[in-house]
């Protein structure tokens, strides 16, 4: 029995192996969420180069060089010392030339998007589907962290996941194409237009324009019918969340609260259940 054939007709060696590469998955997403804006940051200053800003010279940086280190002590990381959560386990969350402490981040990025993996294995089997699943969850997590931690939702990130949700949905994978393109359309439309009527009745920015794209994606992605559940999804779990943070001081009045982690939530449960839950609605208020 050949490695394909078995992860097409067991389940569990196929959700088994998916949670694995999960866990390589989100080591290579920490790396991105770490320097991904930094990246972001260093094309800025260089364009400012361009329109009369001075220049600085600064070593290669990208996803690949140089080697991660230790932001404390600049202790290299060794392979071993990079293996998804075990490391950190051993390591008992401290480097080990400097003793400070490793950020939890790491090691949540790594087991979550394991469990995302191994759910999208286990849900959809094996096939596109689990395959889009697995390249969405990915993304959403890589920019739910990066918006959590830096308020901003790179285009280097939801352009691509827009065009691949266009694409997958070119065989009806998770909606049929009309309904993907409309998706993308409106759900980019909708937070545009909240975004200039909330402005002008109080002059203040409620959002990014990042927050338009990420709707945009999930609308490629699910198509226009999912876009209602998700901003409801959204707007309530975020408001709970923005009065529980302000109610135990976490959150400072005025203080802006990013909208993209509630999003991404939001669709990758609307990805899974969203039918379910717009079905069941439909039939708890009689319009079904």
């Amino acid at each position: 029995m050949t490695v394909m054939l078995l992860l097409e007709t067991s389940p569990l060696a196929f959700a088994l192996t998916c949670l694995v590469l999960g866990l390589l998955i989100g080591s290579f997403l920490n790396v991105v969420i770490h320097r991904l804006p930094i990246m972001l940051e260093r094309e800025w200053q260089a364009e400012s180069v361009r329109f009369g800003g001075s220049a600085q010279s600064v070593e290669r940086y990208n996803l690949i060089t140089p080697r991660s280190r230790c932001p404390h002590c600049d202790h290299a990381i060794t392979a071993l010392e990079n293996v998804p959560v075990l490391s950190y386990i051993v390591l008992r969350g401290r480097c080990s030339a400097c003793h400070v402490p490793i950020s939890p981040r790491y090691v949540l990025v790594e087991a979550v998007c394991a469990l995302l993996s191994g759910w999208a294995a286990w849900h959809f089997g094996f096939g596109w589907q689990a395959l889009g699943a697995l390249f969405l969850s990915w993304g959403l997590l890589a920019l739910s962290v990066i918006d959590l931690e830096k308020q901003l939702l790179p285009d280097k990130l939801t352009l691509p996941l827009l065009w691949l949700g266009l694409l997958f949905n070119l065989g009806h994978t998770y909606t049929d194409t009309g309904s993907a393109v409309i998706g993308a359309v409106a759900g980019y439309l909708l937070l545009w237009s909240v975004y200039h009527i909330f402005r002008l009745l109080t002059g203040k920015e409620g959002m990014g324009y990042g927050d338009f794209k990420l709707l945009a994606l999930l609308g490629a992605w699910l198509g226009w019918q999912d876009l209602g559940l998700i901003i409801l999804l959204a707007a309530g779990v975020g408001a709970v969340v923005g009065l529980a943070l302000l109610g135990s001081k976490r959150l400072r009045q005025g203080v802006p609260m990013p909208f993209g982690p509630f999003l991404a939530a939001a669709g990758w449960i609307a990805l899974y259940w969203g039918r379910s839950l717009t079905d069941a609605y439909l039939s708890f208020t009689g319009m079904h």
